[in-house]
């Protein structure tokens, strides 16, 4: 299901933080009450193998997604206490040692079923009680959602699990949207901050074509 355009679920979750804090977030509240733009990204499984690389480059790049009035959360199946002990792990061994924004605990996959990023190869059906079950162990695919100011879902990506994300081509969507805000253009394919836009017209697109 596409959530493009759609407010993002109104759904509360479990989250952890480095200081071992648990407590609840809502990523639509977040988005409205802060009027922030949120980026929400989410990995497999603790304790694995491209997840860390991901988890480390977001927080590499928080301080760009801060000064774009952004806020970067993360989210897994897993549980805040498993959470809690990969961010007390070390770079070096694997953990993600030095994550500071929160980490989303779905356990109960109530948003990420919602969301539809659930990997249900493993789900199996009962045919006398007509019942699909699912593994437990079920995981996210590496789902990406850009939320703007209002709620709503302004981009949506979902890479299958061997393929880390390039975290610096959200930071791309975030500046491309924040310029259609602020000035009504529309961005063109390869936009970058201080690129030429374009009117959202047959005049403008002629322009812009004829001068690039």
């Amino acid at each position: 299901m596409a959530f493009v355009g759609k407010k993002f679920p109104d759904l509360n979750v479990d989250a952890m933080n480095e200081m071992g804090d648990t407590f609840k977030v809502n990523v639509l509240e977040e988005a409205i009450n802060n009027k922030k733009k949120v980026v929400l990204f989410w990995y497999p499984k603790d304790f694995t193998f491209v997840c860390p690389t991901e988890l480390h480059a977001f927080q590499a790049a928080a301080a760009e997604f801060e000064k774009r009035n952004t806020i970067v959360i993360g989210a897994s199946c897993d549980t805040p206490e498993v959470h809690f002990a990969w961010l007390n792990t070390a770079k070096d061994n694997g953990g993600i040692e030095g994550v500071t924004y929160p980490i989303l605990a779905d356990t109960n996959r109530n948003l990420a079923s919602t969301l539809g990023i659930l990997d249900v190869t493993n789900e199996t059906y009962n045919e006398e009680t007509g019942v699909v079950t699912v593994d437990g162990d079920n995981v996210t695919y590496r789902a990406t959602y850009i939320i703007d100011e209002d709620g709503v879902v302004q981009h949506e990506s979902i890479n299958n699990m061997p393929l880390g994300r390039n975290v610096g081509e959200y930071l791309r969507i975030v500046d491309a949207l924040t310029h259609v805000q602020k000035n009504g253009e529309v961005c063109p394919a390869n936009w970058e901050e201080g690129k030429d836009a374009m009117s959202a017209n047959r005049d403008g697109v002629s322009s812009y074509l004829a001068s690039h």
